[in-house]
């Protein structure tokens, strides 16, 4: 008997764009009637003049692969290239275009913040709501609830409304409910970057159990270092295609040398329309700097390398931060920093700004870097999903080089204080 839990047979999934209803009989007769005039669509929100009108956009094309039983299958790729969509049509939240899904079991997902949650409904209706439709009965989630709860961390609020919810409490009783009603098949996309780093780490304690209790996860990260060590088998998506699906480590190893030639140097610009971010804040540019205050790509161990962010807030806002994380050639995280405490809670007025950051001298060690950036506010939302923006070289031996001629061990290189050879009396 096969042990297959998930079957994809040519799957593709298309979007027309501003072919979507106004939500009005009138509006739609509106939009009609400009468009047999030869008119703009008076409703268009991208603000280039309905170019894009009827545009044919193919989020998934031709995706073809099967999933066993028991087995934690990692998705990466840059953002837009359709590990979401996939998802969702495996949680059936959205239909493909073409090609056939077939999938064994009950499934439970963690998609998006506020998926699957009523938000008028408390966190304690919501958990029965879910087993509901998972197909639980009454007294099994009754069995489970006092275990979803302390694992949630959010039993001082469970008869509140969740609309009352941080995004970070709704993820937590989520993946909560998620884990514990025993599906199938658990579906997690890259939510878990809105909560805290200590119930990250209970997340991946909790899917690891799953798959050793015979289950099947699928997960979607920007986090090399998790999906090496949760996942035995990995899908790499391009574009909507399906670049690569083999052994974790393989699909890593090819993603990160395509994305270091791939990924711009020291500069990166986007308009207003298609920069990164939402409707609170958006990207303009972000460079990296050398000493003499231009943008490069190469620098010397001796080097200090500035990384400048450039970015335009739409509305006013407090308590939001920018997280930078370096990511070398094996997709460590060789640091991450935040300029949270420079800006605090203090309320910013919208306009143009710029942040920057200082990495050290003689702190890297050779080798390539990508930069990724992300912003958001701590446990309310995410302003700006995290993605990959530029890449750099450190080169030169620098002070450990001329003793120490091959690569220097370690993930970084910094130079520490010692104190001179002192003759001491035994």
């Amino acid at each position: 008997m096969s042990n297959t839990v998930i079957s994809i047979e040519n799957l593709s999934k298309s979007f027309r764009l501003g072919v979507i209803g106004t939500g009005t009989f009138y509006g739609d007769l509106n939009r009609w009637w400009a468009r047999q005039r030869g008119k703009p669509d008076p409703y268009l929100k991208i603000s280039d003049t309905g170019n894009h009108v009827g545009e044919t956009i193919w989020a998934l094309k031709d995706i073809n692969f099967t999933v066993q039983q028991g087995e934690a299958i990692g998705i990466i790729g840059r953002n837009g290239a359709g590990k979401s969509t996939l998802l969702k049509i495996l949680s059936q939240v959205t239909a493909p275009t073409s090609g056939v899904v077939r999938v064994k079991g009950r499934i439970a997902s963690l998609l998006e913040v506020g998926t699957g949650f009523h938000p008028e409904l408390t966190g304690r209706e919501n958990i029965f709501m879910n087993a509901a439709i998972l197909g639980m009965n009454r007294s099994e989630v009754t069995r489970k609830f006092d275990e979803i709860v302390d694992f949630s961390g959010v039993e001082q609020f469970i008869d509140t409304p969740v609309k009352r919810y941080s995004s970070g409490m709704y993820v937590r009783l989520a993946f909560a409910v998620a884990a514990h009603l025993e599906p199938e098949i658990l579906v997690v996309d890259e939510v878990l970057a809105v909560g805290d780093a200590q119930f990250q780490k209970k997340c991946l304690g909790k899917m690891s159990d799953v798959v050793g209790e015979g289950r099947t996860v699928l997960f979607v990260s920007h986090n090399m270092g998790i999906i090496r060590s949760l996942c035995s088998r990995t899908i790499l998506l391009v574009d909507g295609q399906m670049a690569r699906y083999a052994q974790t480590q393989d699909v890593i190893n090819y993603y990160l040398s395509a994305t270091s030639q791939g990924v711009s140097g020291g500069e990166i610009s986007w308009n207003i329309e298609n920069a990164p971010g939402g409707d609170e804040l958006r990207l303009c540019r972000i460079r990296l700097l050398g000493t003499q205050g231009k943008s490069q790509n190469i620098f010397d161990v001796e080097q200090p390398v500035k990384v400048e962010i450039t970015y335009r807030l739409l509305k006013t806002l407090g308590g939001y931060r920018f997280i930078l994380h370096l990511i070398n050639q094996e997709g460590i995280t060789v640091l991450a920093s935040t300029d949270h405490r420079q800006r605090g809670a203090n309320m910013v007025s919208p306009g143009y700004y710029c942040v920057q950051c200082d990495i050290s001298s003689r702190l890297l060690n050779r080798g390539a870097y990508r930069v990724m950036i992300s912003c958001g506010i701590p446990n309310v939302k995410q302003l700006m999903r995290a993605d990959e923006y530029l890449s750099f070289t450190v080169e030169g031996g620098g002070t450990h080089g001329s003793f120490f001629p091959e690569n220097w061990p370690g993930i970084v290189a910094p130079e520490l204080k010692w104190t001179n050879d002192k003759k001491i009396e035994k």
